[in-house]
Parts: structure tokens; sequence; C-alpha cells
């Protein structure tokens, strides 16, 4: 099969594979994902469940429908579609970094705290779970293992702006402010948009802080 040169060819050519074998799950998981790039939801859902039905410990298909459920607002699908992938591979850490996301959306902290904790162990490497991690923390009012979190973050990506917010207000938190200036410079300078309240609290706190 030559290299496709565009995303209909490579298509074309997923399908035209399909036509001569059916069953292969892996074909119809990337068909998937070739269509959910064109925002042909319902058809790369289609597929994503073919390829479930053919191969049924596919995790990354879990996800993906997952994913769809979470698009149309639907947390108890999405919810429901990570737990069936880190079953289909335990040790899949996107399902349980997804798990962990929904579950702090839903304001069940300590089972988000349980799932982004197993994401991290399988990936470490995982900054969207260590920034979510982070934040489950901070509301549970462990500040220093949120700073860990997303220092850890940081630590893999180092212009991660998400972490750069996130250890603001933990270090607001802390009543550390020089650290909470300086990570709040960098989320801003790099794009992010932090609220307007952390941002006045900054500035209130820049002008009256004794510089070091």
């Amino acid at each position: 099969m030559t290299e496709p040169k565009n995303i209909e060819e490579h298509i074309t050519q997923l399908q035209t594979s399909l036509a001569s074998n059916s069953q292969c799950g892996t074909t119809h998981y990337n068909l998937g994902v070739a269509l959910l790039s064109q925002k042909n939801i319902e058809a790369a859902e289609k597929h994503f469940f073919e390829a479930i039905e053919c191969s049924p410990s596919l995790a990354e298909a879990y996800v993906q429908l997952g994913g769809i459920c979470l698009q149309r607002g639907d947390l108890d699908a999405c919810l429901d579609f990570n737990k069936r992938a880190v079953r289909a591979r335990p040790g899949f850490s996107e399902g349980f970094g997804n798990i962990g996301f929904v579950e702090l959306q839903r304001g069940n902290i300590d089972e988000a705290i349980k799932a982004l904790e197993k994401a991290i162990a399988f990936n470490f490497r995982y900054i969207q779970a260590l920034t979510t991690l982070g934040n489950a923390y901070l509301i549970k009012g462990r500040i220093d293992d949120a700073i860990e979190a997303n220092q850890k973050a940081l630590n893999v990506e180092p212009n991660f702006a998400v972490a750069h917010n996130n250890l603001t207000i933990a270090y607001l938190e802390k009543g550390e402010i020089s650290q909470a200036i300086t990570h709040c410079d960098k989320a801003v300078a790099l794009g992010y948009e932090v609220p307007e309240q952390i941002k006045e609290e900054i500035e209130q706190l820049r002008r009256t802080s004794p510089s070091e």
C-alpha cells in the first residue's frame, strides 16, 4: 500500500482494506480516527463500535467513544466507556486519566484522585493527568501534593501553561507570593487565560509585596 497523499486518500485506502477484510478491528479503528479528523462523528462512531466488536481488547476505541460522548455532554456514558477501556487493558493510563477527569467534573474528588494516581503510575509523563491530579489535590487542601504534581508536569513540558496557572493558585494558597507571581507571569506569557480574579490578586500582591 502506497503512502496516502492526504486524509481523503487515507480513508479510501482503509475502506478498500475493509472491503477485503471487514473483521479487522485495527482498520475499523484507524478509519474511525480518520473520519473523526474530518468531523464525521456518526461515521467515526460506527467504526469504533465495529472495532470493539472485532477486537474487544482495543482499549483505544472505547476511549474514542468516550470522547465523543464527552463532546455531547454525556458524562455518564464517557465514564462508562473509559471504565470499559481499563477493563480491556488494565494498565491503560489514558483510560484512567479520563476517568479521573470525569469524576472530578462530577465532584467525586476521592474517586478522581484514585484514578489519576493510577494514570500517572502507568505513565509518569502523562502531563494532562498530572495537572488534573494537581487540581484534585488542591480541592482537597493537599497544597504540597498539588505543587508536586504540577511541577512533575513541568519537568515533562516546561511550557505547559495549565501547570503554571495551577501553581499560581497553589502558591497563593500557600502564601509564597514570589512563586505565585512567577508562575502567573509565565502562564500569561504562554497565552493562558488566567482568571481575572487571580490576575487582580497577583497585581495587588506585586504592588504591595517587597521585592526579593
